[in-house]
């Protein structure tokens, strides 16, 4: 994908969205967020396809495809494939998707393998990012080092690869040198949440603020920008006029985006 700079709005009118933003790309929700229901056919979607703005979807925030539970499992498994195929629909560049976790009581490596099953039984050719996460004793996206043995294992499907910033943050991963780190764990990183935390280093706290409004110092928010090539989306608060201030400032890292 082109390096573009744009945001996650609303999914009522996410074009409309983008081109108050100055957005060359652009992320939404194709269905409740916190429900297991399959997308709804869209309206705008030949809008959607023939847009020039590239288009991110995130993934409902309950799917957890390493879960020992396979009433949670096998739920995510379908609400993935329907949300890829909700994506192709609307020709979606890539599809979001958390790390998730694996029980209390069951090793990481269980996780792993549900993981790369998943990735097996999609029936679809949306491509998939896996996202790191901020929290979770068990979780297995969340420490860099547990990201590069969930690659051994998914890394041979195609899959890629999210890296958030206010997770890497509140996951107490430290941002000097954490690109080097996770291209080292992954090889990749196809697209870059770029967000402030409304908390301190390590908080395991999943709360996004304003780049120069949290807790990350922007200094490090722009050595990521720079040491990546990946498209990046915002994920902080506000409306247009804030996210046109932060795109702008994006931009203001690197040259050519």
């Amino acid at each position: 994908m082109t390096r573009f700079v744009g945001a996650h709005v609303d999914p009522s009118d996410p074009l409309e969205a983008a081109g108050e933003r100055g957005a060359g790309i652009l992320q939404m929700f194709l269905s409740n967020p916190q429900g297991w229901k399959a997308p709804e056919p869209r309206d705008d979607a030949a809008e959607l396809r023939e847009s020039p703005v590239s288009v991110i979807v995130h993934s409902p925030y309950l799917i957890n495809v390493c879960a020992g539970n396979n009433r949670i499992r096998i739920p995510s498994r379908k609400i993935l494939n329907d949300t890829l195929q909700a994506a192709e629909a609307i020709s979606a560049d890539a599809v979001v998707v958390h790390g998730g976790h694996v029980s209390d009581d069951e090793d990481p490596v269980e996780g792993f393998v549900r993981w790369k099953k998943a990735l097996d039984q999609v029936e679809s050719d949306m491509p998939i990012f896996i996202e790191n996460t901020a929290s979770g004793d068990r979780a297995v996206g969340r420490e860099i080092e547990m990201i590069a043995r969930l690659w051994e294992v998914v890394g041979d499907t195609g899959v890629g690869f999210c890296l958030d910033t206010c997770h890497a943050w509140a996951a107490g991963e430290p941002l000097d040198g954490l690109v080097d780190r996770v291209m080292a764990a992954t090889g990749r990183i196809d697209l870059l949440h770029c967000n402030g935390s409304r908390d301190p280093f390590d908080s395991r706290r999943d709360r996004h603020d304003n780049l120069l409004q949290g807790h990350i110092p922007v200094d490090q928010i722009a050595e990521i920008v720079r040491n990546t090539t990946c498209p990046v989306i915002l994920e902080t608060p506000g409306g247009a006029s804030d996210h046109i201030a932060e795109i702008d400032l994006v931009r203001s890292y690197t040259d050519g985006i």
